[in-house]
C-alpha cells in the first residue's frame, strides 16, 4: 500500500482544545500516566473545515441530518412539481439514513449524513427520471462524490445502503500529550456594569478545566485507495495532487477551535515528519513517548529528539524503506508539500 504519514510535534498553551461529557479537556492514560488527548474526530472536523477554505471547489461535503431540503430544491430544479418533488425527497432520505418521525420543526433523518452537492444533483435527475427512490440511489457513484474529495478522504457509512458507503482513505490517531499532564481549574469572575458602584461583588464567578500539552501528532493517507474507482479515480492526476496538496497542508496547519475566543490554542507545529513508503501500512512513532517526558526546561526539543530517535530505530530494526523523507523545519511547508505531491499515483 503506497501512503503518506505525517508525524507531528505541537505544543499548545492554555487551553481546552476537546472536553468530555464534563467539560473537561478528554485524557488518556498511556505508559502509566494520564496523558492530555485531543480525539481523532475533533481534529480532523477542523482539518475538514480547512481543507474547505483552501480549496472549496473541491471540499464540498457537507455532513448534516438536514439533507431533505437541499434534496427537494434540486428535484424542483430538475423539473419535478413540489409536491411530488417533496414526496421523493422524503422517499430517499428515508431510504438513505430513515426519516426522524419525531422532529417536529424541520424535516430532518436519524442519523448524519455525508453527502456532495454533486450527489444531490445526480439523485434529483435520476428521480426525475425513473420517479423512484431506489432506482435514484443507484445512479449513484464515485463520480458522483469527485466535488467532494473531503468523503473520499474521511470517509461515510450508510447502514441502509452498503454500496453508497465510502472507506476513508486517511488514518488518524488520537492526538497525546508526550508527557503526563494535569487537568488544572480556572476560577474567574465577571462584573456587572450596571451594579450601584457602592455595592460590592462580581456579577458572576464559575471555573473552568483547561491544561497545556505538548502533542504528538499523526495522520496518514492510502495513496492507492485515493486513486481507485471508488474514490477519486474519476480525477486526473493533477487534481488528485491539488486534492493531496490541501490535504497535508490543513492536517498540520487546523486546530480545534473550542474555546477559542477565550483560550486560544492556534499554534503552529514545531515539527512535522513527512515520510511516502511505497509499501506496508502506516506506523506511527507514539511509542517514542511510552515513558512520559519529566522536565523542568519544556518538552518540544526532547519531544522531536525522541521522535527522531525512534524513526531511526524503527528503520534499522524492521528495514523500513521510504521513497520520500522530508521535515518541517528543514525544509519549508511548499517545500514539503511539493515533494509529497510527486508520489500522487
Amino acid at each position: 500500500m503506497k501512503h503518506l504519514e505525517l508525524h507531528i510535534i505541537q505544543s499548545v498553551p492554555v487551553a481546552c482544545l476537546n472536553r468530555d461529557d464534563l467539560n473537561s479537556p478528554k485524557t488518556a492514560v498511556f505508559g502509566g500516566v494520564q496523558r492530555a488527548r485531543v480525539s481523532s474526530q475533533s481534529w480532523k472536523r477542523a482539518i475538514r473545515e480547512m481543507a474547505k477554505d483552501i480549496t472549496p471547489e473541491q471540499f464540498k461535503g457537507e455532513r448534516t441530518r438536514l439533507m431533505y431540503e437541499p434534496l427537494f430544491k434540486a428535484i424542483v430544479a430538475a423539473g419535478i412539481a413540489p409536491l411530488e418533488a417533496d414526496e421523493g425527497a422524503r422517499k430517499i432520505v428515508d431510504e438513505l439514513v430513515k426519516l426522524d418521525a419525531k422532529s417536529k420543526d424541520k424535516v430532518k433523518s436519524t442519523t448524519l449524513y455525508f453527502m456532495s452537492p454533486l450527489e444531490l444533483e445526480t439523485l434529483a435527475k435520476a428521480y426525475a427520471e425513473t420517479k423512484e427512490a431506489k432506482k435514484a440511489l443507484k445512479a449513484v457513484d464515485a463520480k458522483s462524490l469527485k466535488d467532494a474529495a473531503d468523503i473520499s478522504i474521511f470517509g461515510r457509512m450508510v447502514a441502509n445502503d452498503h454500496s453508497l458507503t465510502v472507506e476513508a482513505a486517511s488514518m488518524f490517531s488520537h492526538a497525546i500529550s508526550t508527557h503526563k499532564v494535569d487537568n488544572e481549574i480556572d476560577f474567574f469572575s465577571a462584573v456587572d456594569d450596571l451594579q450601584p458602584k457602592e455595592e460590592s461583588g462580581a456579577g458572576m464567578t464559575s471555573t473552568l478545566e483547561f491544561n497545556s500539552a505538548t502533542y504528538y501528532r499523526f495522520a496518514a493517507l492510502n495513496l492507492d485507495m485515493l486513486a481507485d474507482t471508488d474514490h477519486l479515480g474519476c480525477l486526473s492526476r493533477e487534481e488528485r495532487q491539488n486534492v493531496v496538496r490541501t490535504f497535508v497542508e490543513a492536517t498540520i496547519k487546523a486546530i480545534p477551535g473550542a474555546r477559542k475566543n477565550t483560550m486560544n490554542g492556534n499554534t503552529l507545529p514545531v515539527h512535522v515528519l513527512s515520510v511516502v513508503r511505497e509499501k506496508g501500512h502506516p506506523i506511527q512513532l507514539v511509542n517514542a513517548f511510552e515513558t512520559p517526558i519529566r522536565s523542568s526546561q519544556g518538552y518540544t526539543a526532547k519531544s522531536v529528539e525522541l521522535l527522531k530517535s525512534e524513526y531511526a530505530k524503527l528503520k534499522i530494526a524492521w528495514g523500513i524503506e521510504a521513497v520520500f523523507e522530508k521535515a518541517i523545519p528543514d525544509v519549508g511547508l511548499n517545500t514539503l508539500i511539493d515533494g509529497v505531491v510527486e508520489h500522487v499515483i
